[in-house]
This record gives structure tokens, sequence and C-alpha cells, in this order.
């Protein structure tokens, strides 16, 4: 089978001299790829001068549901990609973690896409920022995304999350892609890549793939680009080196294999149930994916004493670890990727073993249902270093597979100066059960660090583990690790977006972002704002209400009802007595209640419900005899997708300002309202 290139909207197979691709687990062909003939310089212009207009005309909101149902179709689909993934030696749950998990980015970025983002193109963030005395002259940060082409270039390990966990942040940001999956495992990235294409899901230009060679694509990459790397860190510093990337500042994040490690605590001694998960974590980051995730632990770092139970637990474990064909039942642990992959892990293993003594492994071993010598097989290899602080080794070279090395420390401040002599790693473990150890281990390593597990009894239950990168967390670290973050949240799709300062008056600002700022324009008009439908209501309508004045009797009938008696404001001469009031207050509660009482028109109309107030804040205290007075203006509206047989509706929020007699502000908040939208 020979795989084919997605290019300029067209699947094409590669020219030329192709790359063979074989089983891990039976070293028989699987396919063939190859991307010659392809003109790299014009996948680059079809993203930008296609896919990119498409994808920037369309809301977040609206990218946001094309990754659902993107997800969904490929989730329906699922079981033919596990029946590939399996040629990559993958058991069970290493093919879980990387097809549901790649899908389930997918899902998550659908998600915080709808909660996070607006219904714009375009991202408003943080707050306004006063630039002058008066008002008139204020900033405000917008974030647009990039009209270039986003270059994704992923390891062998994760053919498919790999993939979806760059795409999932660069589609909602609305920037193209094109994806250079590794050649090794780059037949599953294909066949998931396919049924994407076929769902007719994704706007023309939006994905493009490569399988093979990337030529010269990154000679023709431009400031409008961004490029993103996992793989070997020598590997993605000679690409982020590269001339046209230097020339033209392109965005590159960098993912880097990395040597994390996971620290044992003095309190986890064995016969404790921290122990026991520390043992089962290790085995495990060893065993998964045979060993080789970019996140798996390769230094195990003990108390000093407690080496021998350490290595004796995971030899236990690790006996009982069956290598072999993942189709066969009782198979936990598969082969690696290739057999080239094979001779890579070797040598490194034999560079740890200059300063290490191997105490689990090194013999023949048994491979079940399948042939030892055909398939990419690696026994779990474990060792030990007595001096990890006078041998460098341990802690300079990676055996991307399922080889470990376990060192020891005297206290808690050496075992932070190992976990540093990683130089960056993109994620560690502390197992402890002491909230003491635990702050002084993490603020002590987090530095080289990009994420920290600390893991006990009272979270191992629903842990999601040492090795498993999550799409609201960051996945990246410092130094050696490549000094990159994917992922993260918000934060991933603000990679593929530019963040630009726009300055001038609130009207101008209000009139570029759609949200209202404080000092534009006001319209007012005889309806209230509340009979209004979302369709006839606009940015800056406001509503500047009547008075009421507060008297001590609404306090003492508001403490009754809410329960709020607090001394502040029964008494009047211990309020005073606390240096922040002239006495007797009304309750912040009261006032937002009494600011409702306001403004709230209360017959049935357009608004259907209030479900939420955002960002409340007092800011001077109310006092008995005071008069206030509410303006409501409308900040922003977002139009809802309506459901089969619901009402058409959209979310207004309001900015609400509450005033003294005096004209001084005593509360600001924003409330959201659902109101109602012309069929």
């Amino acid at each position: 089978m020979k795989l084919k290139n997605y290019a300029l909207g067209q699947w094409v197979e590669g020219t030329g001299k192709s790359t063979t691709l074989f089983n891990a687990v039976t070293g028989e062909p699987v396919a063939e790829a190859s991307s010659g003939g392809l003109d790299f310089k014009a996948m680059a212009e079809y993203g930008r001068r296609v896919g990119g207009p498409k994808l920037r005309a369309m809301t977040f909101h609206q990218r946001a549901a094309m990754l659902k149902a993107v997800a969904k179709y490929l989730t329906e689909r699922k079981d033919a990609f596990y029946a590939v993934s399996a040629y990559t030696g993958a058991t069970k749950i290493d093919s879980w973690i990387d097809i549901d998990g790649g899908f389930g980015t997918f899902f998550a970025y659908a998600s915080r896409g709808r909660r996070e983002f607006p219904n714009e193109t375009f991202h408003v963030e943080g707050p306004t920022e006063p630039l002058s005395k008066g008002g008139t002259f204020i900033g405000r940060h917008i974030c647009v995304p990039l009209e270039g082409v986003a270059v994704h270039i992923n390891a062998f390990n994760f053919p498919v999350w790999g993939m979806m966990e760059k795409l999932a942040p660069t589609l909602l940001a609305g920037v193209p892609a094109i994806v250079k999956p590794a050649t090794a495992t780059s037949y599953l990235t294909e066949a998931v890549f396919k049924e994407m294409i076929a769902s007719g899901i994704l706007p023309e230009g939006a994905v493009q793939l490569i399988c093979g060679s990337a030529g010269d694509l990154l000679d023709h990459v431009t400031e409008q680009d961004a490029v993103a790397f996992t793989g070997s860190a020598a590997t993605g510093r000679m690409l982020k080196e590269s001339k046209a990337i230097v020339e033209h500042a392109v965005r590159f994040n960098m993912e880097a294999d990395s040597l994390n490690c996971a620290i044992l605590a003095p309190d986890a001694a064995p016969g404790t149930e921290e122990f026991d998960l520390f043992i089962k974590e290790v085995v495990k980051e060893m065993t998964v994916k045979a060993g080789q995730k970019c996140t798996a632990v390769r230094r195990t770092i003990v108390p000093a004493g407690m080496e021998e139970d350490v290595i004796k637990a995971i030899r236990a474990r690790l006996e009982k670890t069956t290598v072999g064909d993942p189709s066969v039942e009782g198979v936990r642990m598969g082969p690696l990727a290739s057999k080239a992959q094979v001779r890579d892990v070797g040598l490194a293993a034999e560079r740890i073993r200059t300063a290490a003594e191997r105490v689990v492994g090194g013999g023949d071993f048994a491979v079940v249902g399948a042939d030892r010598e055909k398939g990419a097989f690696y026994q779990p290899e474990l060792m030990y270093c007595a001096d990890p602080f006078a041998k460098t080794e341990p802690h300079d070279v990676e055996a991307f597979g399922p080889v470990n090395t376990v060192m020891p420390y005297q206290t808690l401040d050496e075992a932070i100066e190992l976990a540093r002599r990683g130089r960056g790693s993109l994620c560690g473990s502390l197992v402890t059960a002491d909230p003491a150890t635990a702050q002084k281990v993490v603020l002590g390593v987090a530095p080289y660090h990009g994420r920290l597990l600390v893991l006990d009894r009272s979270s191992a239950k629903e842990s999601t583990g040492h090795g498993s990168p999550l799409p609201n967390l960051v996945h990246g670290g410092p130094g050696r690790a490549g000094g990159g973050e994917e992922m993260g949240g918000a934060r991933g799709v603000l990679h593929y977006m530019q963040r630009t300062a726009v300055q001038g008056s609130p009207s101008v600002l209000t009139a570029i972002t759609r949200e209202w700022t404080k000092g534009a324009t006001e319209t007012t008009d005889a309806v209230h704002p509340f009979r209004k439908t979302f369709d006839e209501l606009h940015i800056g309508d406001t509503l500047v209400t009547g008075t009421r004045t507060i008297t001590l009797d609404d306090i003492v009938k508001f403490a009754e009802l809410s329960g709020d008696k607090f001394y502040a404001h029964m008494n009047d001469e211990e309020a005073r007595s606390n240096g922040i009031f002239e006495g007797r207050v009304a309750h912040g509660y009261f006032i937002v209640s009494a600011a409702a009482g306001l403004f709230v028109e209360p017959s049935l109309g357009p608004v259907l419900a209030n479900y939420g107030l955002e960002n409340l804040r007092f800011t001077k205290p109310v006092y008995p005899g005071d008069t206030i007075q509410v303006r409501l203006t409308v900040k922003q509206k977002t139009a809802k997708d309506t459901p089969e047989g619901g009402i058409p509706q959209g979310v207004v929020e309001w900015d609400v300002e509450v005033t003294n007699q005096s004209g001084e502000a005593v509360a600001l908040y924003s409330i959201l309202t659902l109101v109602r939208r012309a069929a």
C-alpha cells in the first residue's frame, strides 16, 4: 500500500524513492511513503490563500462546532483505527491513549471555544487599560488569527494524538495547518486524516498532509506562519535555526524528549499506600507505549536506604509484564516502533551503563505470539546509579524506550538538585502524603519543569497519572524539553494569534471590539431595554434608573431575611471600631438586590432568565440615608445556537454601575441574561 499525501485539496501519491514502513510486531511491510513531487511552496501558499480566509471568516463558536463535529465523526469510526494502530505495536491501552485521547482533545477544545471565547472572529483580552486622567484615551488588547499557515511536525510515538493536539488549538484560532507526521507510523495518521477529509466538515484548505519528507517546506515560511515541532532536541534545534525561521522570526514551538523524573518522598516508605502508588506509576511509565513517551519517567529518585526495596518492587512488577504481540491475550507491553528504534535505545542504554549497573533486564527474554528477531521488541531495563552526583550519564542520556535509572538522595535538597539536573523536563512526579514536603519540592523543581504531579492516596483513584498531558494544562517544558508550551486551554489557541494593543477613545474601541467601554457613547430611549428582543438591543443601549434611599430598616430586614448579621451591619460602634467604616453599613448583596429592583422590568417579555453575575466589586460603603441609582448598559451580545424545538436566544452582558447621591460608584459588575431572539 502506498500512502497518499493531501496537498492543494487533492490526494496524491509521492513520486520517486519511497520509504518502506514495517509492522512493529511481525517485521512485515505495511506501507510505502513518499512526498516526492510535492510543491511545498505551493502548499504553504494554498493554506494561506484558500484555507486561511475561510477559517478566519468563521467565529470561534463556529470553529468550535466544527471541531466537535469532526471528533464525533471520527469517534464513530474508531474501531478501524484501532486495527491499523496494532501495526505500530500498540496495546489496547496504548491505542486508547493515542486515538481516543486525540479525539478527546478535539472535544475539549470545542467546549473551551464555546465557553472561553466570544462568538466573534477575534478575541478581546483583558480589561480596558486607562491611559489618561480624563478617561478619553484608553487601551485594549485584541487577538486576531495569524494570516499564515501552521506547520506541524510530529513524532512517531503518537500518530493520532500528536496530530490532534496540535490541530485543535490551531483550527480553533482560525489558522490552516500542514501536518507532517513521523514517517515510521504515518500510515495510522493517514488513515485518520482520510476520514477527516471524507467528513466534509473542514473548509477547503484548512488542512494538508505530508507522508514522507518535508523537503524544503521550512524554506518557505514567513512572519505570519508558525511551526510546532515534537521530537528529539537535536532535530528541534536544527529546525529552529533554519534560515527562514530565523530571518522571519517565525513562531517556533518545540516539545522535545526529556529526562523526566519521579521522586519518592521520605514519608512514602515501604508498607505505605504511597510507596505502592509510586512503584505502580514508575512501572506504568516504563511499559505503556513500551516506554516511548516524551513524558515517560527516565530517572527514579528515592531516599537513600530505600533503593533495594524500590528495585525489588519494580522487578516484581516487571516480571509480571508479558512482552509480545498486543493482540494476544495477556500481553501487557508491545514492541518498539521499529528495528531502528531498538538499535537506538540499545546504544543509549549502553552509555547509561557506563555510570550505572543493570539490575533488571539484559538477558534473553520471552516474546509471546511473535518472533523476537523479526519484531521490534525490547526488554524493560532498570539501572541503578549509586552516585548520581558524580555521574552525568543518567542525567544526560535518554534511551527512548523502557529504560529507567534508580538513584538515591540523602536530603530533600539533594532530591531537588537531582531533579534539576535533567536541565528541563516536560513533567515530573512526587509521591508524598506530606504537604510540607510537597511545597518544598514543587517550588524547588518548578523552574525546571513544565508540569508536576503530586500523588498520594487521596488523589490516586482519579489521577490521570504522570505521563498524561491534558488539553486544559500546558504540555511542554523549559531547557532540554524545548522551551515551548502546547495546549494549556486558551493559551494554546492564543499561540496562533497576534496580540495587538489598540489605543483610542472609548467610543472608537467600542466600535472595534464590539464591547462597550465606559466613556463610550450611550443611547437611551423611552423603551425599557428589558422590553427589547436580542435583535433590537444594541451595544451602548443604556437605562438610567430612578433612585432609592437606603434606610436602617432595610438593613435590619435584610439581615433577618438572609441570616447575615455581621457586626458591621448590626452595630454602629463595632462598625466604627474596625477603622474602615464610619458606622453601620448596608450589606453589599442587599445593594445588588436593591439595584436589581431599580432596573428590572417585571412583566413578561423578551428577557428569559438571569444566569450570571461577574466581576462584582464593592467600591464604597453605603450607609443608612444614602441614595443609590443604577446605570445599566448593553456591554456585549452573543447569539446562541437554537436547539431543535427550542427558543431562539442570545446572551446579553450588561454593564452595571451603582452610584450614591454624590455620583460615586458603590458597586460595579456585569450581569448576564438570556434574551429571546427573532425566530
